[in-house]
């Protein structure tokens, strides 16, 4: 599972021209499911994502974590993470779950969000051609792969 994080102080997701979900201060999250990713998978992202002490205290250092500051997150499937660009010039997402697979854990892994946080999530539509807009808050943007826990 692959995550880009990126801390924001707006975002929002829009399909066919109506608004589907957005947030001021928080985290907008790009998640890439592949067929390998599982319930552990999940809850260690849910909980590192929450935990990540990447926004400002009141000195201005990253100390405090989605949870302590009380942001808001909007959580977008997104398979292209998973896109193999070694060969050619055009990616094969051959390692991206297909909807099947993808969908279910998604859903888990809002379920999961949601309850590491407390609060309710925003989405995307799964498989739907989105546009996402944000305006990235540092700019502060992680990437994070449960295959690769760096």
């Amino acid at each position: 599972m692959r995550a880009v994080v990126q801390r924001v102080s707006k975002a929002s997701v829009t399909v066919d021209d109506q608004l589907v979900s957005s947030i001021s201060k928080g985290l907008l999250i790009l998640l890439g499911i592949e067929d390998a990713d599982t319930l552990l998978d999940i809850q260690w992202l849910t909980k590192k994502i929450a935990n990540l002490r990447i926004f400002n205290d009141d000195n201005g250092v990253m100390n405090r974590s989605l949870i302590e500051a009380q942001g808001e997150a909007i959580v977008v499937s997104q398979f292209t993470l998973h896109a193999a660009t070694k060969k050619g010039n055009r990616p094969s997402y051959i390692k991206a779950a297909k909807p099947d697979v993808a969908i279910p854990l998604y859903e888990t892994f809002l379920q999961e969000f949601e309850k590491v946080l407390g609060k309710k999530v925003g989405t995307g539509i799964f498989g739907a051609d989105m546009k996402v807009e944000l305006l990235n808050d540092g700019p502060v943007t992680i990437l994070m792969d449960t295959k690769n826990k760096e």
